[in-house]
């Protein structure tokens, strides 16, 4: 009988063995993990809104989660979670880009300090660019930011150079960013702070070389700080909610999730500590045997989140005797919150995503401009599509309105 290379291929190889004949929830397209961590291993998260389920399964299971970025003895841990504390493991709120990770990195160790440091708002209150909504109606002045910027900076430091494996969740490719000085924003200015001007912002849509670009700087970088980190990244598989190219939103995401998971397996191979975690195909790839988005089609159920911690467990975690009894001890003495008054399910998958903001019908015009009759639909006054379709970025200034770019941004 005659062989070949495909002769003798693992069962994970086949795709009727590793995916038209599994059962409902056990997809699992890992073949094998390069490293696994224990639960003495200190364990930090960031990234989009779907890393929040991440980080929620690893405290909950009795990991070691890294949390260098605590609240304030004197805050109720009501306050606390209204404040986003232990959301990450640091206080940065949701990084959506490579962009901004790389950014973060250097801005925490002093080599970056961005000119648009600080957005006003209404009656005096302040605004970080950076982390817009992490501290709800803003700082009451901006000396106060800055003592929190730099307690915060602090934080991020600790977390980068204690941690053992660092989880990262890409969720997009789209953003904005200073003119000035290339600063990238996690939200347009004017959606949730600051006034959008064509003349200081611009919008870019990172391409998988700049992606691989800033995350080589950024593992690198880190790499300088710990020598033995490893990382984990991941893809969400969340779609954006809506986009700033002059194409379908549907379209955009594609394009997105693609750029960032050939990222992802780029720096999977050239990188020895860097590993890859599908998420996203266990979620968005659509062969497993159950829908796992809600009638959105973009949240994603808590079946879904579910079968991808199942699967980041069997591959990711060490098990063993006395690593299961340190686990239950930590469960059993992690911190205590009052029950949540929403139903058990929604608690569990409730997250703090900036797409929240994005909400079109909820945007009104900026204070300075008059409001477009036609412009929040992107239609005209017959109710047709309107027949510009040049990208929103490259309006030229005198042609912006109020509802230009600042109430777009792509968001996972």
């Amino acid at each position: 009988m005659k062989t070949h290379p495909y002769s003798k291929r693992p069962d994970y190889a086949l795709w009727r063995r590793a995916v038209a004949d599994v059962a409902p929830g056990e997809l699992d397209p890992v073949a094998e993990a390069p490293f696994r961590f224990g639960v003495r291993e200190k364990i930090a998260t960031a990234g989009s809104c779907f890393a929040q389920h991440i980080g929620r399964y690893l405290k909950s299971s009795g990991c070691n989660y890294l949390v260098t970025e605590p609240p304030h003895s004197f805050v109720s841990p009501q306050a606390a979670d209204a404040l986003n504390y232990g959301l990450y493991t640091a206080r940065y709120g949701n990084i959506y880009t490579s962009r901004q990770l790389l950014q973060l990195f250097e801005r925490a160790y002093g080599r970056f300090t961005p000119k648009e440091s600080h957005w006003r708002e209404g009656a005096g209150h302040v605004i970080d660019p950076f982390r817009p909504q992490i501290q709800p109606g803003g700082f009451n002045t901006a000396r106060e930011l800055d003592f929190d910027r730099e307690r915060h900076f602090e934080a991020v430091r600790k977390a980068f150079e204690t941690l053992d494996v660092f989880v990262f969740t890409l969720g997009l490719t789209e953003l904005w960013r200073s003119r000035e000085d290339g600063a990238a924003f996690p939200l347009c200015p004017g959606v949730a702070g600051g006034d959008y001007s064509p003349a200081r912002h611009e919008f870019v849509n990172l391409s998988v070389d700049e992606i691989v670009s800033d995350m080589t700087a950024f593992l690198r970088g880190l790499r300088a700080v710990n020598p033995a980190a490893r990382v984990i990244l991941t893809v969400s598989p969340v779609p954006l909610v809506a986009t700033a190219e002059a194409r379908h939103v549907l379209t955009s995401t594609m394009y997105s999730k693609s750029a960032l998971r050939v990222s992802c397996d780029a720096l999977s191979r050239t990188f020895s500590q860097v590993a890859y975690f599908p998420s996203y195909e266990i979620v968005a790839g659509g062969y497993a045997p159950t829908d796992y988005f809600a009638s959105d089609r973009r949240s994603v159920t808590p079946e879904g989140v579910a079968h991808v911690m199942r699967v980041f467990e069997r591959h990711f975690i060490k098990r063993n005797a006395a690593g299961e009894a340190l686990r239950g001890a930590l469960r059993a003495l992690g911190p205590t919150r009052s029950a949540p008054a929403e139903d058990p399910i929604a608690a569990a998958m409730r997250v703090m995503c900036d797409e929240e903001a994005l909400a079109l019908e909820r945007i009104g015009p900026s204070s300075s401009e008059e409001p477009s009759a036609a412009e929040p639909a992107l239609q005209n006054e017959s109710g047709k599509e309107s027949a510009a379709h040049e990208t929103l970025a490259d309006k030229p200034e005198r042609e912006a309105d109020s509802a230009d770019p600042v109430n777009e941004r792509l968001v996972d």
